[in-house]
């Protein structure tokens, strides 16, 4: 019986997770073109920000569904990502739309979770979980609501949105490091 050939990194998903990271500065600069203040490019943002975070999802689901798991896109999935919250983050706290504190905690936790991931990931492979999962689509989901031009006080939601998805972000990133100090400290010691 012989193995199955390695999987090409030039295949859909990974093509797909590529164009994710090409269209982060497009939808940049739809959101510069708003100032937060035009509603057609904030109209526009909105709609390209939920475009490439449906790509996402997609993404991973042909990776799964076709066999196409790869390093690269198990690297490249996350950093486009970060790419896309991070920017939205950055450019919303720059508007004034979101304090940057939260800019803030939320990167430092999505950039030191991600860090460790790859740091670890020849010993093993922490795929999300729930948590992660919910953490992501409360993020979308306030980004989403934020970037939108909501009129009063429906704009304020998105503002409670963001602070769901921070207490979110937080608990799970404790919850990673969590998982992560007890399964070290159920390995065999290895310096014998």
């Amino acid at each position: 019986m012989t193995a199955d050939p390695p999987v090409s990194p030039w295949n859909i998903a990974n093509v797909v997770t590529v164009a994710r990271i090409f269209l982060v500065p497009v939808f940049a600069v739809f959101v510069v073109l708003s100032g937060m203040e035009h509603t057609g490019w904030r109209v526009a943002a909105c709609l390209l920000f939920v475009f490439i975070s449906a790509t996402d999802f997609v993404d991973g689901w042909l990776a799964r569904s076709r066999g196409l798991v790869t390093d690269f896109g198990k690297l490249a999935d996350p950093i486009a990502d970060k790419a896309l919250i991070g920017t939205a983050l950055v450019l919303l706290s720059y508007y004034d739309a979101l304090p940057w504190w939260v800019t803030v905690v939320i990167l430092a936790r999505e950039l030191g979770i991600t860090l460790w991931r790859m740091a670890i990931r020849n010993r093993t492979v922490v795929a999300a979980d729930r948590g992660g999962k919910l953490k992501t689509v409360l993020q979308i989901t306030a980004v989403s609501w934020m970037l939108f031009p909501w009129p009063s006080p429906l704009d304020a939601v998105g503002l409670w949105l963001m602070y769901a998805a921070l207490i979110l972000t937080v608990l799970t990133g404790m919850d990673y490091l969590w998982k992560a100090f007890k399964s070290r400290e159920s390995e065999p010691n290895r310096s014998s």
